[in-house]
């Protein structure tokens, strides 16, 4: 009788709490997530999303706890153990749960973030090895095993894996910049060093591929580029000015000249894909060439890659209208005088 009161009523309460866990709880993460819908916030449905698994986990290890304190002591020698057992199952609770919402964070805000949807894995891998070397710490200890030798080797570990892997985590804290900082976003057009420009492609968590006009695709490391000089052409905003720089002859009318160029600048902005039609061109006078009159004309393109065609178009019809006004584009040439004789000295 006495073995029954000890063993089989807390066995059978143990029972009956894990059938009721399996009842209760599923209902009550029903009703969480109906809430949570009606409700529209997303923190509820991310909460209400990662609490299914863990808190069933965590009230079984909670049942196993009472049941353990009910039943008779064990022995001195198992007693450490089936403590260090409730411990990694509520540690796996836990993990369960942190894993989870922090995995629901990264995919409903993963996509608002382009810089960081490429690198889904290495973020979830990072703060998954840093929680369970937590668990496993707090594991030893609960069993009476001295950590400080384990913190002792983590911390030569690291060294070690620092050195070796130096490059490797200089590219992941220049992408952690990349993605805190923005100094590019994928899509912008960027140029850096030796001339090389395109658009951003893709910016991953060791590299940044850069896509060429001519379809070519760059592959730039992350330390590479964040120590560059970098122009991004999409910052603080994609149009651009097009300067586009003409001579005409020195005997040549001014006026005329600026009247019949801003005519074309203008008609040139209006009728072509990628120009911005609302811009007023103008030109500025800036030097007396060896053999001509130097001035560059200002216009506007919506991007960088659209001052190409604007530049084709504008040459070309400015060379046209200026043949019908008699306006002369002249060559460089140079006049060489002889003298007929060589003065006496």
């Amino acid at each position: 009788m006495k073995l029954l009161y000890e063993w089989g009523i807390p066995s059978a309460g143990f029972l009956i709490w894990i059938v009721l866990t399996f009842i209760i709880v599923p209902a009550f993460i029903r009703y969480l997530r109906r809430k949570a819908d009606q409700t529209q916030r997303v923190f509820d449905k991310i909460f209400s999303s990662a609490l299914g698994t863990p808190l069933i986990l965590f009230i079984l290890v909670l049942g196993l706890k009472l049941f353990l304190d009910a039943i008779p002591p064990v022995p001195a020698k198992w007693d450490k153990y089936t403590d260090a057992v409730v411990l990694i199952l509520f540690a796996l609770a836990v993990y369960l749960f942190v894993d989870k919402l922090l995995i629901e964070v990264l995919r409903r805000y993963g996509k608002k973030l382009e810089m960081i949807t490429p690198s889904e894995g290495v973020v979830k891998a990072i703060y998954r090895s840093i929680i369970l070397i937590f668990i496993f710490l707090i594991i030893l200890d609960s069993l009476k095993i001295t950590i400080t030798p384990f913190i002792a080797s983590l911390g030569i570990g690291g060294v070690v894996v620092g050195l070796a892997l130096q490059d490797t985590l200089s590219n992941f804290f220049s992408w952690a910049y990349l993605v805190s900082n923005k100094p590019i976003r994928v899509g912008d057009y960027i140029q850096f060093e030796a001339g090389k420009e395109g658009y951003v492609d893709r910016i991953g968590w060791r590299n940044v591929r850069v896509r060429t006009l001519s379809n070519n695709i760059l592959i730039v490391p992350n330390n590479k580029l964040v120590s560059s000089h970098v122009t991004n052409f999409y910052l603080p905003e994609s149009e651009l000015a097009v300067l586009v720089n003409v001579g005409v002859a020195f005997q040549s009318d001014l006026e005329k000249v600026e009247k019949v160029t801003i005519e074309v600048a203008r008609e040139v902005l209006q009728e072509t894909e990628g120009a911005v039609k609302e811009f007023q061109p103008f030109i500025r006078y800036n030097a007396f060439g060896e053999s001509s009159i130097t001035f560059t004309v200002i216009l506007r393109a919506k991007e960088y890659a659209d001052q190409y065609l604007i530049v084709h178009e504008f040459i070309k019809r400015l060379h046209r209208r200026y043949r019908l006004e008699g306006i002369i584009i002249p060559f460089a040439t140079r006049t060489v005088y002889i003298r007929d004789e060589i003065p006496k000295t």
